[in-house]
């Protein structure tokens, strides 16, 4: 194992583990491009197909708590080197799946390291680099992912076009070896077997009032998100009246506003979580808001999207920070960060089908903004109060000192 850095002194353990980032959310994501290809291969409708993105995120939501109360005893080097390994497994089983059943069965149990691989993930980034720096970590593990929603989705789903999609699966597996190479490379050694931390404090850190808003926060953000991108091809196409190069474009400035948001957040939350996510949550719900009235402009909605993504994907790592700050707290670390990473997905999950209820409903295409706008603006709401928590818990921390110090003074005069 060598542990070195890079030029600008940035560990090269956290490329390893972004580039492991950029094959899950390419794994993730790439699905939505195939789903016509594997429908017609199986005999089964598109819809049917879908089966096999609900499927992963379920596995997502499940799997990291009890993958990561089970992997607590091992040295996280080896539990990330075998989460990569049942990746690149689950990766195989999809490629090679000779029915449906078995396509499904490829896709959960690749998703079960999610969770997992993300979380801890994030928890060895920030411990990588100094602590003004954490948020920053975080946010470049997270480049993977924006970088997967900028080219890696996009090259996926040619490739399963040009080639096969089960070809798309086997390079998301190659990703994943070359992901086990660096880290087994560069990734620090941290111990021999551990102790594991006690199951009971793990647990009873979820009923913690600030775990407990913080993944409110992580819910409800991603809803917002997801409300509008689930529908945004269609939005696009009929309301803005673009073509489908059109589309590709819109497609491609909303992943280069994933990528600049990602980085942008990052950096900005070291120096001020709470502000960083107020300005973030409170950016994006203007800009849906204007979405929702806007969308039948080409220009306007192309600006529109580009600042969702910028906006939604800049509180990511500050979000995540956050609920590792107060899982650390509460005593939870590892499960709350991997269990955070399936409320994204909980909240991807939400998002799509409120977006589905009101067009279903008949309020149109473009009212998935206005549904994500009321969204995001509950998160901003939440995190105001969580905020409002922490200043409270922090004055009267200061008070009992102040009234201790006197105490003191008291009996010594």
């Amino acid at each position: 194992m060598i542990d070195v850095t890079t030029n600008s002194g940035t560990p090269l353990a956290i490329w390893a583990l972004a580039l492991g980032t950029f094959g899950i959310g390419v794994t993730e994501f790439v699905i939505a491009g195939l789903l016509p290809l594997a429908a017609e291969e199986f005999g089964v409708s598109v819809s049917a197909a879908g089966n096999l993105a609900t499927s992963y995120a379920l596995g997502v939501f499940i799997g990291a708590p009890a993958v990561v109360m089970l992997g607590n005893r091992l040295p996280r080097k080896t539990l990330m080197l075998l989460l990569m390994a049942v990746f690149v497994l689950g990766n195989l089983l999809t490629a090679a799946a000779p029915s449906f059943g078995w396509a499904i069965a490829g896709r959960v149990v690749t998703s079960l390291t999610h969770g997992a691989f993300i979380g801890v993930g994030a928890i060895i980034a920030s411990a990588l680099v100094a602590p003004p720096r954490r948020a920053s970590a975080i946010a470049l593990m997270f480049t993977g992912m924006t970088l997967a929603n900028l080219a890696g989705i996009p090259a996926g789903t040619w490739l399963g076009h040009a080639v096969s999609w089960r070809a798309t699966f086997c390079a998301v597996a190659a990703v994943g070896i070359l992901t086990l190479i660096a880290l087994l490379a560069w990734l620090p050694n941290d111990g021999a077997r551990r102790n594991p931390p006690r199951q009971a404090p793990e647990l009873a850190a979820f009923v913690d009032r600030g775990v407990l808003l913080a993944m409110a926060i992580t819910v409800l953000g991603p809803a917002a998100f997801f409300t509008s991108l689930t529908y945004i091809a269609p939005m696009m196409r009929e309301v803005a009246g673009f073509d489908e190069s059109g589309v590709t474009f819109t497609l491609f400035l909303f992943g280069l506003g994933l990528f600049i948001g990602n980085l942008v957040g990052g950096r900005l939350a070291d120096r001020a979580l709470m502000p960083v996510l107020y300005v973030t949550l409170a950016g994006q719900a203007l800009v849906l808001f204007a979405f929702y009235f806007l969308a039948d402009s080409r220009a306007a909605s192309s600006i529109c999207v580009f600042l969702m993504a910028a906006f939604g994907f800049a509180s990511v790592s500050p979000i995540q920070k956050l609920v590792m700050d107060k899982a650390s707290t509460a005593g939870a670390p590892n499960l709350a960060s991997a269990v955070n990473i399936g409320m994204f997905n909980l909240g991807n999950a939400i998002g799509a089908a409120l977006g589905g209820l009101v067009i279903a409903n008949g309020f149109g295409l473009a009212s998935p903004n206005g549904v994500a706008a009321l969204l995001s603006t509950a998160a901003l709401a939440v995190a105001l109060w969580l905020g409002r928590v922490a200043r409270l818990q922090s004055r009267s921390r200061g008070h009992s000192a102040v009234s201790i110090g006197a105490d003191m003074l008291s009996d010594k005069y």
